[in-house]
């Protein structure tokens, strides 16, 4: 486990958010590597975004549109979100097809699929949990959701059958389309979060349930963004599991779906892993 590493609080992340909502990328002076899209050192490495339940690739636009601006490779994989193990080995596949280093990011379950995926990859050099789990072995999202109070997502799913490949019946979880929008993404544009309602991944329950194996950030450098207005994992759960899993960490004042509504901070805090690691 790394040591315990310095909390940012992000004062400086207001204008970079306020510029977010307005649909641009934030101001920076030229001499910025992130307004030149020039860094310290080559080649940079591919970020890798695994979006969780309930979501799309689509989620990550803002900041892939940010990332691609300032000169890195970026690749936003559809997560199937049928399995623990079934999503990690279907990560680590695409992992394969990358050339370079890596650095992982997952947003909320898809935070506990980057945790197993990077395991003995050595060119996975920084894991990023945005809004997720950082769970370690035995440990599932559910259990890790419930340990702290706050998440009202119980109460806005409906399970829903679908058939398994090899025979039988699974359920799977969405939020109720009328509350999709408080629940998940109270502080994105009614239009923007109706969209979202109507695309959202339904999730496995047995994804949600299933005990995570060994954890890569024990030996893998982490980063974590809390929203604070998180409805879906208790932004207390959390802090707790970004400071057991040692990570840098960073607090805004955002929904579950912060990606969205917060693209810029999100960019902000990948950087900073980026650059950490070259």
């Amino acid at each position: 486990m790394h040591p315990t590493r310095r909390t940012l609080t992000l004062a400086l992340a207001l204008p970079a958010a306020m510029a977010s909502l307005l649909g641009a990328a934030p101001a920076r002076p030229a001499s910025d590597p992130v307004a030149t899209g020039t860094d310290r050192h080559d080649p940079k490495p591919t970020i890798v975004l695994v979006h969780g339940a309930f979501a799309d690739a689509s989620s990550w636009s803002g900041t892939i549109r940010r990332l691609q601006h300032v000169g890195y490779p970026v690749l936003a994989p559809a997560n199937p979100l049928r399995g623990l193990a079934a999503d990690t080995a279907y990560l680590r596949s695409v992992l394969a097809a990358v050339d370079g280093p890596v650095v992982l990011v997952g947003h909320s379950y898809g935070g506990a699929v980057i945790s197993g995926a990077a395991m003995g990859d050595s060119r996975v050099k920084a894991l990023v949990y945005i809004a997720a789990f950082t769970p370690d072995k035995g440990e599932s999202a559910a259990e890790l959701a419930a340990k702290f109070p706050g998440s009202t997502l119980g109460d806005t799913v409906n399970p829903r059958p679908y058939p398994l490949p090899g025979g039988g019946t699974g359920t799977e979880l969405v939020i109720e389309r009328a509350k999709f929008h408080q629940q998940f993404a109270a502080d994105v544009p009614t239009a923007d979060a109706a969209v979202m309602a109507a695309t959202q991944r339904p999730v496995a329950t047995t994804a949600l349930e299933e005990k995570s194996g060994e954890a890569a950030w024990k030996t893998i450098p982490s980063w974590a963004l809390i929203g604070t207005a998180d409805k879906n994992i208790p932004p207390a759960a959390q802090w707790w599991m970004a400071q057991r899993a040692g990570s840098h960490i960073t607090e805004v004042d955002a929904s579950h779906a912060v990606a969205v509504s917060r693209p810029a901070v999100v960019t902000h805090v990948i950087l900073a892993a980026a650059r950490a690691t070259r």
